[in-house]
This record gives structure tokens, C-alpha cells and sequence, in this order.
């Protein structure tokens, strides 16, 4: 069976479809359309619509809600399941904007300034930008962190700190890593890397390999304080047996290189 592709019809959007977009958006449902449709209503509100979004429906879905929006939206309807790398893999294939962020379906963006996160990579060896992230109650999340070591995560985890490791103020600053809710690519750095290393991880760890291979690569990660997005935060891995099985396994591929 093939992957299916449709593009979405769109309301009073006719301007903006045969525009090439500066920023390509990934959202890759799991039968989260609800979650989806609140997404993209934020993002109608977003002043900036220089952008395209790509949903990939992962499961089986009603995708009605994903219509009549003001920008260009193109849906994916996978025949099978695929796992957190391969998806955004996947969708970058099908992009159009120069930049491309993957989006977490549980996140919200009452607040979120495009150009803030765009700005930075006028800086040459920028590879990827990510905004703070913070909870539904305003609270700042641990979305930027340094390498993981055995030590590292076995203390988050005993101890259950939610922290960043790093302090800022409104400069941007260079992190180890980003969490893979909100991040911005640059085009030349996901090509050069050739995206998320789906071959080793299906869903976890992901986000920390890519970003070890950015550096490796001489690329640099942004994090910026200027804008940020709230992050209802799922979690999954600490309520399935499954997702804390594909999350201990993908960080000890991780920590060993296997």
C-alpha cells in the first residue's frame, strides 16, 4: 500500500497557494485531529502567513477539520504507521518553504513570532532554532538541555527535575540540544544530514541524535527567548508500558551509537 496525498481546500487562501512559502510546518497526527485543528487556528492568527503546513495523518483519521484555512495545508494519510523521524523524513520530501519546522500536535501558539525564530539563521551556521517552550500554567518546560550522559538521565529520572539546564535572558543562546515539540531547520542542514536517522530510532531520542549531528557537522543550536509556544505536554512514555519501552531503548541506542 502507497501513502496518500492530498492537499486540503482552502477558503480565501487563493493569493497565498501558488506562493512558494518561506517556512514549511510538520504536524504529524496520531489520530490527534482535534488537537491538529487547535494548531492551526492558532496559527490563523499568526499576523506572518508566509508559511505552508504538512499534516501527516499517522492513523486513520477525519481531516474535515483541516480545511478552509487560510494557508496552504497538505495532508498525508499514511497506509501504514510510521514512526517520529520517518514521518517528518517524509514530509520534508514534500515541502516547499526554505525552512522547515517540526510541530508537535499538542502544541499551542497564542504568542508565536515567526520572524523572531527566521532572524537567526541570517547567522551562516545556524542550523536549527527552537522558541521557549512553556506549560499550559506559564511555567518554563526542559525543552533545552545539554547531551545526555547514563548519569544525566538516570538522575532526571530518579529525581523527576523538570528544569532547562540553561539560564538566559532575552539573547539568543547555543544549547546542546532542543526537544522536538518546536524546531525550525535550516533547508542546507536537515539535506547535509540526510533528516532524523529513522533507520535507529522510531519515536525518542531522535531529537538529541539530530541535533549531536548538527554539531558534528559544524552547525550550531539556537534557542530563542524572544517568542515562545505553550506545550500541553502528553508525556506518553510515562503512562504506556510501549512508549517507555521504545524510549529506553531508543536512549541506550543513543548513549551506545549501536
Amino acid at each position: 500500500m502507497h501513502d496518500i496525498y492530498l492537499k486540503c481546500p482552502r477558503m480565501g487562501a487563493s493569493a497565498n497557494m501558488n506562493r512558494r512559502p518561506v517556512l514549511s510546518l510538520s504536524v504529524v497526527s496520531h489520530g490527534q485531529s482535534t488537537l491538529v485543528a487547535q494548531l492551526l487556528s492558532d496559527l490563523e492568527n499568526i499576523s506572518d502567513n508566509d508559511f505552508e503546513v504538512i499534516i501527516t495523518s499517522n492513523l486513520p483519521e477525519d481531516t474535515g477539520a483541516y480545511e478552509g484555512r487560510p494557508y496552504p495545508v497538505q495532508v498525508i494519510q499514511n497506509a501504514v504507521p510510521k514512526g517520529f523521524g520517518a514521518n517528518h523524513n517524509a514530509a520534508f520530501q514534500q515541502k516547499r518553504g526554505s525552512f522547515f519546522a517540526i510541530v508537535n500536535p499538542d502544541i499551542r501558539t497564542p504568542i508565536l513570532e515567526f520572524e523572531a525564530l527566521l532572524r537567526l539563521f541570517e547567522q551562516p551556521r545556524v542550523g536549527a532554532v527552537a522558541p521557549v517552550i512553556l506549560s499550559p500554567a506559564g511555567t518554563v518546560e526542559d525543552s533545552a538541555r545539554r547531551f545526555p550522559t547514563f548519569a544525566r538521565l538516570v538522575g532526571r529520572r530518579l529525581s523527576r527535575t523538570r528544569h532547562p539546564d540553561y539560564e538566559w535572558n532575552e539573547r539568543p543562546i547555543e544549547v546542546d540540544w532542543v526537544a522536538g515539540m518546536f524546531v525550525v531547520f535550516r533547508q542546507e542542514a536537515f539535506e547535509q544530514l540526510g533528516g532524523f536517522d529513522d533507520k535507529r530510532f522510531f519515536m525518542y531520542m531522535e531529537d538529541v541524535d539530530i541535533c549531536d549531528r548538527l554539531w558534528q557537522k559544524g552547525w550550531s543550536v539556537l534557542l530563542q527567548p524572544r517568542t515562545s509556544v505553550v506545550h500541553a505536554a502528553q508525556r506518553a512514555s510515562h503512562r504506556s508500558v510501549k512508549h517507555l519501552r521504545w524510549h529506553l531503548m531508543s536512549a541506550f541506542r543513543y548513549l551506545t551509537k549501536l
